[in-house]
């Protein structure tokens, strides 16, 4: 698929709720808690980000309470894991399907904010991990969204198969293009590093008045053990998210833009806390310094 997409409705198809027993963390065993490093006085270690992430298992599916960003854009996800509406008068784009068994969560929030699951035509997701795209094949079936996909990402979405489902994959999209729906147009870039086809997607959006630029991020958290091929990879993802334009940063996990704190300003009134310029690079400092610290570890243990 080259340059823009410009879709046609979908026809919808019976929602269905599937609830499978609980999937392991999407990274397996946890990685060694070490090296610690320290940013804006706070610090960090590989296990305390890992579970600033995730949370609990009952984190991990609660409903949290669904919400307007900013403009046409909606968080429709659980208390750990991002989902996000994103509305059109073509209908609905949604960012990241989570596990399967919160898809039904992600239908009532949908539905909470006075929207139609059936109309969303269009499923992104930001890397190939149970916790961000298990749900895809669920949510498919449910609206008969086309499900569109980082190509660099292919492989390891088609291992993703809960139950045994095939992952579905209608469009492979690669690096700078766009996918358009009723006025909105998101651009796919190609962040690799946490997953070969890691994908951080942007936005521009109207609100008040004024145009601003959202970014939902792709997760930049290195492996506990970094081969030269990711690293090459970083190499490259860090210096590109920073020259991102930003105004609204977003995550795959809320609290790497800390999302509860923010949902709970806007909830006492005042300026939209989610337009957030001066934090847009705050998650990227982060996982930076421990991606250096991992790299410079390893390095000097290898001369040992």
């Amino acid at each position: 698929m080259h340059g823009s997409l410009k879709l046609s409705a979908f026809a919808g198809l019976a929602a269905a709720a599937m609830v499978l027993p609980a999937t392991l963390l999407a990274q397996n065993a946890p990685p060694p808690d070490h090296p610690a490093v320290t940013v804006k006085g706070q610090t960090y270690t590989p296990r305390s980000i890992l579970s600033r992430n995730m949370g609990t298992e009952a984190d991990q599916t609660m409903q949290f309470p669904p919400h307007k960003v900013i403009g046409n854009i909606y968080y429709v996800g659980t208390k750990t894991l991002s989902s996000y509406l994103i509305t059109t008068p073509q209908g609905h784009i949604l960012i990241n399907s989570t596990y399967e068994r919160n898809v039904p969560v992600i239908q009532k929030s949908v539905a909470d904010l006075g929207f139609k699951f059936s109309d969303i035509k269009i499923l992104l997701g930001t890397h190939a991990h149970n916790d961000h795209q298990e749900g895809d094949a669920a949510v498919k079936q449910a609206t008969g969204a086309q499900v569109m996909v980082m190509k660099e990402d292919v492989p390891a979405l088609r291992n993703i198969k809960p139950g045994g489902k095939e992952h579905p994959i209608d469009w492979e999209i690669g690096d700078g293009e766009k996918v358009q729906l009723g006025g909105v147009v998101l651009t796919a870039h190609l962040t690799p590093g946490h997953t070969r086809g890691c994908t951080t997607w942007t936005m521009p959006v109207q609100d008040g008045g004024r145009t601003y630029n959202v970014v939902f991020a792709c997760s930049l958290r290195a492996p506990g053990t970094i081969p030269p091929e990711v690293a090459a990879e970083f190499v490259r993802t860090f210096p590109k998210f920073r020259a991102l334009p930003c105004d609204v940063p977003l995550g795959d996990h809320p609290a790497q833009y800390n999302m509860i704190e923010k949902h709970a300003k806007l909830a006492a009134g005042g300026p939209n806390p989610f337009i957030d310029p001066q934090n847009c690079l705050g998650e990227a400092d982060v996982q930076e310094a421990m991606y250096k610290a991992t790299l410079a570890e390893q390095q000097g243990a290898a001369k040992k």
